[in-house]
Order: structure tokens, then sequence, then C-alpha cells
């Protein structure tokens, strides 16, 4: 009959004294950090890839940055970035048109402003072109309107001079050509009963800030 003094006998070790037992908050054994094998870069910059392009479109130049800041060797990076252009899901052609559309849309930029943002993510000459000469000539003007307009209700009371060149510098750090910038001008003091003659207009505006 087995001895109940202090309830059950504790495991014992191979030297026959109690084994210590382990605290409860003391975590398995596992391998050390220095233990653990390299990360293969093909799979980290597939990740950094797929991370950045969940979150928001990228171009091919963006993604090979990211990869070169991680360190991914450039073969390597051109390889998966080669692989993910196969299947789709890198399109620059795309980015520029979805770009294009919207920056049109949410900011009234111009063709030539655009260009320079598209440029500055690394799209390529020939595809910028392609982007930015699909733009109706039409929509351009509506959109310098749109924007002249716009400004014009903040300068109620001001002279016409004043309202003429500041709307005209608005316009052309949007990247509007002259001659657009001037017809919208033009048209929107118009439908405000605020501009006198065309010389006064043509006049009025500073044309250096055209560069």
């Amino acid at each position: 009959m087995s001895s109940s003094f202090g309830g059950r006998r504790g495991r014992r070790s191979a030297s026959g004294w109690p084994a210590a037992a382990k605290p409860a908050h003391e975590e398995p054994d596992r391998p050390a950090d220095h233990d653990d094998p390299p990360a293969d870069p093909a799979s980290v910059a597939r990740k950094i890839a797929l991370d950045l392009l969940t979150a928001a479109p990228r171009t091919r130049a963006q993604l090979a940055d990211a990869m070169a800041r991680r360190g991914v060797p450039e073969d390597v990076g051109v390889e998966v970035l080669d692989r993910f252009t196969e299947v789709g899901l890198i399109d620059d052609a795309a980015f520029a048109q979805n770009w294009v559309a919207s920056r049109q849309r949410t900011r009234g930029l111009a063709p030539r402003a655009l260009a320079g943002e598209l440029r500055q993510r690394g799209v390529a000459e020939p595809v910028i072109a392609a982007a930015v000469n699909a733009v109706d000539g039409d929509e351009v003007a509506a959109a310098a309107r749109a924007l002249a307009r716009r400004k014009a209700r903040t300068m109620t009371g001001l002279p016409r001079e004043t309202q003429l060149r500041r709307l005209s510098g608005m316009l052309a750090r949007k990247g509007y050509p002259s001659d657009v910038a001037l017809r919208a001008v033009r048209d929107v003091l118009a439908e405000n009963a605020d501009v006198g003659s065309d010389s006064d207009a043509d006049s009025a505006i500073d044309l250096d800030v055209y560069g």
C-alpha cells in the first residue's frame, strides 16, 4: 500500500532524488535566434511587393526601390518584378492612366503637372506620354475653369487686376499652359461681371508665372 504523505509522490530523477519542477511560466526550449536559417531573398522580395501592392497601387520602380532598401539583391528583385509583371500585378501603363484620371478629377492638375508626378514615381517617358496625351482638351479647359471659379469665390471685392494675377498664377502652378489659363480666367471673371475689355485682361496677367 503506497504512502499518502503529502499527497501523490513527486516525479524522481534518474538519481532517485525528486526532479525539480519547471516554473509554470517558463516557455519550452526552442532554438536560439542565431540558429534560424537566413531568409530567402526571393521570399523577402515577394513579401515586400505584395505588402506594398495590397496597401495601394505601385509602379515597378517604386517596388524596386523598396526592395533595394531592404537589401534584396538586384538580380533577385528583377526576377520577382518580371514575374509580377507577367501575371498582371504590376502594370505601369494602367497605373499611369488611373493616376491621371484620379489626380485630374480630385486636384484639377493639368497634363504637365501630372507628367511630373508620374516621372517622380519612375514611370517611363513613353508610358507617361500615352497617359497624359489621352486627356481630352475640353476636359483640361473645363478643369481649369472649375479651379478658377472655385478660387474666385474667395476673392470677392479684390481689384480685377489682383484677381487676374492670382488666378493665373494658381493655374500655372497646377501645370496649365498660359493660353488655357487665360481663357479660363477671363471666362470665370466674365461670369462674375468683373472683367472689362479683353485687352485689359491680357495686360493684367503676369506671364512670368509660366516660366
